[in-house]
C-alpha cells in the first residue's frame, strides 16, 4: 500500500526488453532498500529483485504489466516517481494508492495558473465513473486532487488537475509532453462501492 507522496525521482540507468517482461535497473537513491521490497514506480507496484552498490535496484515488469501500463517506454536516463510502500506509522499525507494501474490517460496539456499549472489529462473509456471532482486520483504515482472534469465526447472525459511549484519540481510531469501517456489508478473506494451496489446474482 502506498499513499501517493513521491519520495524520490530515480534515474533508468540499465533497461533490457525481453520477449515476455522487461528488466530495468533504477538508481534509486534509497539506501537501505531490501530484496522482496515494494517499491511504487511512476505508480506501478514492483518488486526489488536485485540490489546494487549505490542504492539501485533491478525490478522485471510482466508483461501484463507493460500491456497495462506505461512501463513499457522508459529507455536509458528516464527520470520515475518512486515511492516505498507505508507503514502503520507512516503519515497519510495522499490517499490509498494500491500501485495497481487501472488504465493509461493521455496528456493533453497545461496552462500557467500563477505560479502553479493546470494540467489536462484524457483519461481512457470506462475510468472516468469512477472520478468525482475534489476527488482523489494517482496519476504517475502522485496523489492528486480533481479540480475539474469535462466530457468530451462519449467516450473521452477530460480530467484537470492543479500542479503546485513543489510538485511540479520534484517528480517527473515536469518532463511529459503533449501526447505521453501516463499511469492512472482511480480511487479504489469508488470500486469497492460499485461492486457493492450491483445486484446479487444467484445462481
Amino acid at each position: 500500500m502506498f499513499s501517493g507522496i513521491i519520495e524520490k525521482l530515480g534515474r533508468v540507468s540499465a533497461c533490457k526488453n525481453q520477449e515476455t517482461q522487461l528488466v530495468c535497473t533504477i538508481e534509486t537513491g534509497f539506501a537501505d532498500l531490501v530484496l522482496g521490497e515494494s517499491v511504487a514506480v511512476n505508480g506501478v507496484c514492483l518488486t526489488v529483485a536485485e540490489l546494487h552498490k549505490g542504492g539501485s535496484a533491478t525490478f522485471f515488469v510482466s508483461n501484463e504489466t507493460l500491456d497495462k501500463t506505461s512501463l513499457g517506454r522508459i529507455a536509458l536516463g528516464h527520470e520515475l516517481n518512486l515511492e516505498r510502500s507505508v507503514s502503520l506509522q507512516t503519515r497519510l499525507s495522499g490517499h490509498m494508492v494500491q500501485g495497481h494501474v487501472d488504465g493509461k490517460a493521455r496528456f493533453a496539456g497545461f496552462s500557467q495558473e500563477g505560479d502553479s499549472r493546470k494540467l489536462g489529462f484524457d483519461l481512457p473509456p470506462g475510468l472516468a465513473r469512477y472520478c468525482v471532482t475534489k476527488g482523489s486520483i494517482a496519476l504517475n504515482g502522485i496523489s492528486l486532487t480533481i479540480n475539474e472534469l469535462d466530457e468530451q465526447s462519449k467516450d473521452t472525459t477530460r480530467l484537470y488537475v492543479t500542479i503546485i511549484p513543489h510538485t511540479w519540481e520534484h517528480t517527473n510531469l515536469h518532463s511529459i509532453k503533449t501526447g505521453d501517456e501516463i499511469n492512472v489508478e482511480v480511487d479504489v473506494i469508488a470500486k469497492y462501492v460499485e461492486r457493492l451496489c450491483q445486484p446479487l446474482i444467484k445462481l
